[in-house]
């Protein structure tokens, strides 16, 4: 099965990141990771935890989502709110059918936002896809803990067990791969003087990040392109010259 790790960004009750261990064992997942929590270790976590302490005991704590994600071949952003640029949303049995389709060398990583105002747009452009939990629109607001829960009880139900890979493994570029891309791409665009200011830049490269995102680029197409951004870059510099 593929390696599925679940995140937290800023978590800001110890009673949440609890409750999630407790939901991640319930269904089997250990992996969690928690973004610059507010308060951890702490005793609440522990005790909302009841009984999933080695969840809690192997969480890794780092700084910011990219160092989180740093590793993975696809990452899944939860939001429930509508933005600006849209991302290709799925939902949680979706997510769950998408997910197992990936080879057992593969990380996956399910991320969750702050309890008040979720991930922000420069986090999800971290991620490849979206993930929106249809609720009562007269009442949306979800528990994060619950949230995990109802995305690991999807995962379960899709049969772990039964996972058969669909994708050659290896292939896919992964975040770190395309984080060096994007960058790369942005500074060509610049040097070929496609984005003309700096003020451009954050919405043309958020699109292309979406485009690039639904294809699922393997490392091969990945370094052909850069291929391609390097002789842009060059063939610019010619010309100034």
């Amino acid at each position: 099965m593929p390696q599925i790790r679940i995140v937290l960004v800023e978590t800001s009750h110890p009673g949440n990141i609890g409750a999630t261990a407790r939901a991640m064992k319930n269904m089997g997942f250990h992996e969690l990771v928690l973004v610059a929590p507010r308060q951890f270790p702490h005793a609440e976590a522990t005790a909302r935890a009841a009984g999933a302490d080695d969840v809690l005991a192997r969480a890794r704590v780092v700084n910011t989502l990219s160092e989180a994600v740093s590793d993975c071949h696809l990452v899944i952003g939860s939001t429930a709110r509508r933005r600006a640029i849209q991302w290709p949303l799925w939902t949680p049995r979706e997510c769950a059918r998408q997910l197992l389709r990936e080879p057992p060398s593969h990380r996956l990583a399910v991320v969750f936002g702050r309890e008040r105002s979720g991930l922000s747009n420069e986090e999800m452009d971290l991620c490849q896809v979206g993930m929106h939990i249809p609720c009562n629109p007269d009442y949306s607001s979800l528990n994060v803990a619950a949230a995990v829960q109802i995305v690991v009880y999807e995962l379960r139900q899709a049969g772990l067990k039964e996972f058969e890979s669909a994708v050659g493994e290896e292939t896919l570029a992964n975040h770190i791969q395309l984080e060096s891309f994007y960058r790369h791409l942005e500074q060509t665009l610049h040097a070929i003087g496609f984005l003309h200011s700096t003020k451009q830049a954050p919405s043309i490269m958020r699109r292309l990040r979406r485009l690039f995102g639904r294809v699922r680029l393997e490392k091969r197409e990945v370094d052909i392109l850069r291929g391609i951004l390097s002789c842009a870059q060059r063939q610019a510099g010619d010309e100034k010259r």
